[in-house]
């Protein structure tokens, strides 16, 4: 193990004269060695910086590493980080912790020197300097994305989502989750929450505010993640939330309520699923919108049971297979009985109207049916409560 880099600085302040036996603060006079407002001078102090993080001349360092450090004057001290070709790496210092934070990962393979100063005046001997060198770039390195890109505008209950190209053990998901951050304006409560071991999302403690602008940033270039496995890039995503739009829908009335910015501007009726085929009672969201579709079922339903119908205005909300869609067939009895295979069948007028003003992650909340949503199947982050959503953090 290297020792660390550290550096030693006297220091004296004030003035004395030749004498100091008779102090004029004993008794003695001004000029026989005391300083002449009467006062002591004031004892050496010692101030000491050192590089904790890496070790001095470390070999094989991680990309995405820390710069840790002492000093006895953390509030005076600065810390400055160079690659070999004498270019400085910007970061983030955080004097409480005494770590300083490249912004991105370091250069694979590169050479990089760390000056610590811990005296204000500059005086060489409270500054020391301490060289590592990156690892090699390895040949196992995860894919990270984002479903959601840079100018998207989405609904209130859309949730930000990331995925790995490979599973993520869980007792790497800690560190994985602390460079992974969200900002919202204006500042709403949010978590990260993992889905499974290749995805992760973050919702807010309610619904976004309208209007909110959200900026996402994924900081795992060369962070470990795992089996010898590495980030492969950084990531940032800025996007827009839309106007609030919230669907709810109840089997007892069979009719759907849409409130646009809070007020109510519309009311639906529907048709859900029959008994056989029960609709999911929970909180959805739109997860894709197709204005022309097939539903084919041939496949999926024993012999005789399944059907191939065209589709209009059709919106997702799980991955069984549960939309809103238009159904001219069953117009005459929505908002009276359920004969749908558990879709949320709506007028074609209706349809197309909703259709022309929702957004992927407008929600939906269906009560009432004889089946209860599964969790995961669709973006059910607004089915649980936001106490059993937070057990899902790594944090």
């Amino acid at each position: 193990m290297a020792a660390l880099a550290t550096a030693t600085v006297l220091v004296t302040a004030g003035c004395s004269g030749d004498k100091a036996e008779t102090p004029s603060w004993q008794g003695g006079a001004p000029g026989d060695g005391a300083a002449a407002s009467g006062a002591p001078s004031p004892q050496p102090t010692l101030s000491t910086v050192a590089v904790t993080s890496p070790a001095a001349d470390a070999k094989d360092v991680e990309a995405a590493t820390e710069i840790k450090y002492d000093s006895e004057d953390a509030e005076n001290t600065s810390v400055e980080v160079k690659d070999a070709d004498g270019a400085e790496v910007k970061g983030t210092l955080d004097k409480d912790k005494k770590v300083f934070t490249p912004a991105k990962a370091l250069g694979w393979g590169k050479t990089y020197t760390v000056t610590v100063n811990g005296t204000p005046s500059g005086d060489k001997g409270g500054t020391t300097t301490s060289t590592f060198t990156v690892m090699k770039k390895p040949s196992k390195l995860v894919r990270v994305t984002s479903f959601l890109g840079d100018g998207n505008v989405v609904g209130v209950g859309m949730p930000m989502i990331v995925r790995f190209g490979r599973s993520v053990p869980e007792k790497y998901r800690d560190d994985v989750q602390r460079r992974m951050t969200v900002k919202a304006t204006p500042a709403q409560e949010g978590i990260w929450h993992w889905t499974s071991p290749t995805e992760v999302h973050y919702r807010p403690k309610t619904y976004w505010k309208a209007y909110t602008k959200i900026f996402y940033s994924v900081q795992l270039a060369g962070v470990p993640m795992g089996d010898g496995w590495y980030g492969r890039s950084d990531l940032t995503v800025d996007l827009k939330v839309g106007r609030s739009f919230v669907m709810t829908v109840s089997n007892k009335t069979k009719k759907m309520t849409v409130k646009q910015d809070g007020k109510v501007v519309k009311t639906i009726p529907v048709s859900l699923g029959k008994k056989k085929t029960p609709s999911s009672s929970g909180t959805m969201v739109v997860i894709e919108k197709k204005e022309h579709t097939v539903f084919d079922t041939t496949d999926e339903l024993p012999e005789g049971e399944g059907y191939r119908t065209k589709i209009d205005y059709a919106q997702r909300i799980t991955w069984s297979g549960q939309f809103i869609h238009a159904a001219p067939w069953s117009e005459g009895v929505q908002g009276k009985q359920n004969v749908s295979h558990g879709c949320v069948n709506v007028s074609m007028a209706n349809g197309k109207w909703l259709f022309s003003r929702t957004m992927l992650g407008d929600p939906i909340t269906v009560s009432g049916t004889e089946e209860k949503l599964r969790n995961g199947n669709g973006w059910t982050d607004w089915n649980m409560s936001w106490e059993d959503y937070k057990k899902g953090s790594a944090l």
